[in-house]
């Protein structure tokens, strides 16, 4: 289990605009890694629109910004270019990522259990470590809930 204060897990993922991120390669940033359910969808359009708009303030203080689904990366391509994306969203199809971070959780869709990505964000320092994570992440008004918190952390 993902814990503040712990090592961020490592992985390399396929992204977009064709790139392959290593988590590890971001070290000397801090990093809004956020998880989020399926591309397109109401909520996750929202969350992706709000980093958006606030990507200069993130940008001003050192912060990279990493968006993950089970989404391809075609289905990716398509978010970015519908929304004006300017931070890379990363395919995790087969969950292994997902699973590293504890996000996949049950859910009940239209009366049936599934598994799914349960909206959660983590805020990782220069040194790769964990400082603060969110679970169960409600969209609206979730990313100033973050920039709140950097700027008092990163004083």
């Amino acid at each position: 289990m993902v814990k503040i204060g712990s090592p961020a897990p490592d992985f390399t993922l396929p992204a977009t605009t064709q790139q392959t991120i290593q988590l590890n390669q971001l070290r000397g940033s801090y990093v809004v890694l956020y998880f989020y359910p399926k591309d397109l969808t109401p909520g996750c359009t929202l969350e992706a629109n709000d980093f958006r708009i606030h990507y200069d303030e993130f940008q001003q203080n050192h912060v990279e910004i990493l968006g993950i689904s089970r989404d391809s990366v075609t289905s990716h391509e398509k978010f970015v270019e519908k929304c004006q994306l300017p931070f890379a969203l990363l395919s995790d199809e087969d969950g292994s990522v997902c699973n590293l971070y504890d996000v996949m959780k049950e859910k009940n869709m239209f009366g049936k259990k599934v598994m799914g990505i349960e909206r959660s964000t983590f805020l990782i320092d220069p040194d790769g470590v964990i400082v603060k994570a969110y679970r169960k992440v409600k969209a609206k008004g979730h990313v100033e809930e973050i920039l709140s918190f950097l700027k008092e952390y990163i004083k």
